[in-house]
């Protein structure tokens, strides 16, 4: 790939032959629409048009996967060819404009009336293009300075119940997790700038906390403080957050929007936790919308800290394939030499129990590992809840069955007894 020109890969079904769908789409998302206009010169194609690297014809289907309203006014027929298409764009086009950035790579493509499918794949920069954007402000080793755990799983936990406490209540709660022995506590996403608890009274009462338990302990717990909102908002919070001495602020990455993010970063070094909530909308379906190593590298582009990416057997819908190959592309370097690397973050159903599946796939402990229920609901309590995860990690990195390890555990055992016939 040319330092000039960064590519996208595409899944893509249609009637028509892929190659001049492929065609289409360059076109489209480059000098051309649907017909040679005045001033569309060779010299300017040259210049400006995206070409088509390679077309890999897949397995025909039988039935569309998508209605299209401009394919059944034309009367086509089947079958539906799908294809994996790249594309090349010229950097030029673009410059450092990450919304433009991603007009580009997916934007009107989905809507063309010659598929019946599109999915972004994968987006792939050259070095110098990639350093023209936000780096990650802490990444893996800031994340683990701050949070003062150099080695092993980040265990964390979710403020729950997720809406309804109070400043003081919510403070209370994160002094009992703090307690409980929790490297890291986030809000939940549902959970940003409420009436009840306003962060401009909820993150003074909660860092007070972890104050208090820091100077007991020695212990520097890191809280994800939600402050999703509007941009100027979110840089308010965010200066709250750091006068008041924390470390990390969450933000719902699809609701907030590249822009703000992107202004996020620059006015700020705390870690930016960055949650992924409406990503199914994008995702589900196999033949529309963006996969996840576009999706996240869109978002680093912007500057994120972490990435959540679920978890395996845990209470959504993807796949466990589709949980460790996100998590990998987050661990993974956009760029080569660039350590441009973020946490992923696992949740969503954790606890001890899936601890020997995520290190058998993804073979390492960079990660951030967050559980509820696991913690919340151990018949111990919270602390018995955050040990039985640290205990079921211990054994594991170390090739022993949690069965094994539980005999010398009693939190283990315990939460196996509980969670494991789930």
């Amino acid at each position: 790939m040319r330092e000039d020109r960064f590519r996208a890969t595409y899944l893509i079904e249609t009637p028509l032959d892929p190659r001049k769908v492929a065609e289409v789409m360059a076109g489209e998302q480059s000098c051309g629409t649907f017909t040679r206009v005045e001033g569309e010169t060779e010299a300017l194609r040259e210049r400006a048009r995206a070409m088509v690297v390679s077309v890999a014809e897949l397995e025909a289907a039988a039935e569309p996967a998508l209605p299209n309203a401009w394919l059944t006014r034309r009367g086509v027929p089947g079958p539906w060819r799908r294809a994996r298409v790249t594309l090349e764009f010229p950097v030029a086009n673009v410059g450092a404009n990450l919304p433009t950035l991603a007009s580009i790579v997916a934007g009107n493509l989905f809507d063309l009336g010659e598929v019946t499918g599109l999915r972004l794949e994968s987006i792939d920069l050259p070095p110098a293009y990639r350093r023209r954007f936000a780096m990650p402000a802490q990444g893996l080793a800031g994340t683990r300075r701050l949070a003062e755990v150099r080695q092993g799983v980040l265990v964390g936990s979710i403020i729950k119940p997720n809406v309804g406490l109070d400043a003081e209540e919510t403070a209370a709660l994160v002094s009992r997790l703090c307690q409980a022995g929790l490297d890291f506590i986030k809000d939940d996403e549902i959970s940003a700038n409420p009436d009840h608890a306003p962060l401009v009274r909820r993150i003074p009462a909660v860092m007070a906390a972890v104050r208090r338990h820091r100077d007991r302990t020695g212990k520097n717990v890191m809280v994800a403080f939600n402050i999703t909102d509007e941009t100027d908002a979110m840089r308010r919070h965010a200066d709250l957050v750091a006068k008041e001495g924390g470390n990390c602020v969450m933000a719902s990455l699809n609701w907030c929007g590249f822009s703000a993010i992107e202004s996020l970063r620059r006015g700020s070094d705390l870690v930016l936790h960055g949650h992924r909530n409406g990503y199914g909308a994008f995702s589900r379906h196999a033949l529309l919308g963006i996969g996840f190593q576009a999706y996240q590298l869109l978002w680093r582009l912007a500057g994120v800290d972490h990435m959540h990416v679920h978890g395996l057997q845990g209470k959504f819908a993807q796949e466990d394939a589709e949980v460790v190959s996100s998590a990998q592309d987050c661990v993974t370097r956009l760029a080569g030499e660039v350590d441009d690397r973020v946490m992923p973050a696992f949740s969503s159903g954790q606890w001890a129990g899936t601890a020997p599946a995520t290190f058998a796939a993804i073979g390492h402990t960079n990660l951030l590992f967050m559980a509820g229920g696991g913690i919340m609901a151990h018949p111990g309590g919270p602390a018995a809840g955050v040990a039985s995860i640290r205990q079921a990690w211990e054994a594991t990195t170390r090739g022993e069955t949690l069965e094994a390890a539980a005999h010398d555990h009693p939190a283990l055992r315990q939460a196996l007894e509980t969670f494991g016939a789930r």
